[in-house]
């Protein structure tokens, strides 16, 4: 064992093996903090050294290893098909909305290709693609994320609610491109982080006004299509934007595509605020009381989505972390968790386990996670 002198030992050191007071009588076992104390009582004792076979363990590699722990842990399992098809799709999206941006001709075969790609995915992957959804961060381009992430939600309602193939097709495009005409909103605005004026949010509600003139005039889509954007942001009780329509005056697309933006835009990243996890905003649609949305279609919506969203990260009453990997549509409160960290607060890498919480009933969620939360409390 090497000696180390007191005088070089401070508060909060750790060593990767034992530290020993006269190479036998422990000290501090590896990975524990020395404490002042410690320091302390060495010094009255007129010690001048410690003993140990270990290295000074280095706290921002330690840090960094284990934030790369939890990505490891908090990454939800993914289908490989479809993690690229969402990507790409997102990229596409991202090259179609900077042409549109710089007034450079976007061909509709373009548009039309991402929604042929996807629709099928979106059928037969269903629980897969909401977990994409609800799991990833991805920020290069907060519309080309928001268009992709809209068209998937409103096109899950739209089947469940076996809409006519030609109505799904249009209101998939109007989805894609709901906030196009954002590009005509000043950046000032969009990036400011603060609270907007009265007048920034009178510019703001210009914008569906704007997406349906470049889906009629620019690319020349039909008219149904740039109706459904255009009302996207009309309410229920008639205090929408940006006719004031109501009720069944709107578009039932609309109504869809309404829904499935208010969701994606509470689990986005904006500006001014951090993103809410799942439960939460599906909390707040709940709240809604028929003012903003369509009952009939919020319904179909949380029953597609859940309380607790697929992919979400929730906290047991036995202190044990989990991910929802399934809900059951009578019980949306009691979803299939399969834990990751377990009780004692030990990862599961190897070994997760799944828990039916409708089956066993002593467990419960007692609260859902952010991601960033959970990485903060467990590494500092």
């Amino acid at each position: 064992m090497k000696n180390i002198s007191v005088n070089n030992l401070t508060v909060g050191m750790k060593f990767d093996k034992p530290v020993y007071v006269d190479g036998e009588n422990l000290l501090v076992p590896p990975g524990v903090p020395i404490k002042q104390k410690d320091i302390d009582r060495l010094k009255r004792w007129n010690i001048g050294e410690v003993q140990s076979d270990g290295q000074v363990i280095d706290e921002a590699a330690e840090k960094d290893q284990k934030l790369k722990q939890f990505d490891e842990i908090l990454a939800p399992p993914l289908d490989k098909e479809l993690n690229e098809l969402y990507l790409s799709s997102i990229e596409k999206m991202d090259t179609i909305y900077q042409n549109i941006k710089k007034g450079v001709k976007v061909k509709t075969d373009e548009i039309d290709d991402i929604i042929n790609q996807l629709l099928p995915l979106i059928k037969d992957k269903q629980d897969e693609i909401i977990s994409q959804i609800v799991s990833t961060i991805y920020e290069r381009s907060q519309y080309a994320i928001s268009a992709v992430n809209c068209m998937i939600l409103s096109s899950m309602v739209a089947m469940k609610l076996k809409i006519p193939s030609h109505r799904l097709f249009h209101l998939s495009i109007a989805a894609l491109l709901h906030d196009i005409g954002m590009i005509k909103v000043p950046e000032k605005i969009l990036n400011k982080k603060e609270a907007l004026s009265e007048e920034e949010r009178k510019v703001i509600k210009t914008h569906p006004i704007y997406t349906y003139r470049i889906i009629i005039k620019t690319l020349m889509y039909p008219e149904e299509v740039g109706q459904i954007a255009l009302q996207h942001h009309e309410r229920w009780d008639g205090k929408g934007y940006p006719k004031g329509l109501s009720g069944k005056n709107i578009k039932l697309a609309a109504r869809i595509l309404s829904v499935a933006d208010a969701f994606e835009a509470m689990i986005s990243i904006r500006p001014y605020r951090n993103s809410m996890i799942g439960y939460r905003a599906m909390r707040e649609l709940l709240n809604d009381n028929s003012r903003r949305f369509d009952s009939d279609i919020l319904k179909i919506f949380i029953r597609i989505i859940g309380i607790y969203p697929i992919g979400s990260i929730v906290l047991l009453n036995n202190s044990s972390i989990g991910r929802v990997t399934a809900t059951h549509i009578g019980a949306p409160l009691r979803p299939v968790v399969k834990i990751i960290i377990d009780s004692r607060g030990k990862p599961l890498l190897e070994k997760e386990k799944e828990v039916d919480l409708l089956q066993e009933r002593k467990y419960f969620i007692t609260r859902a996670l952010s991601p960033e939360e959970l990485k903060k409390s467990k590494v500092g």
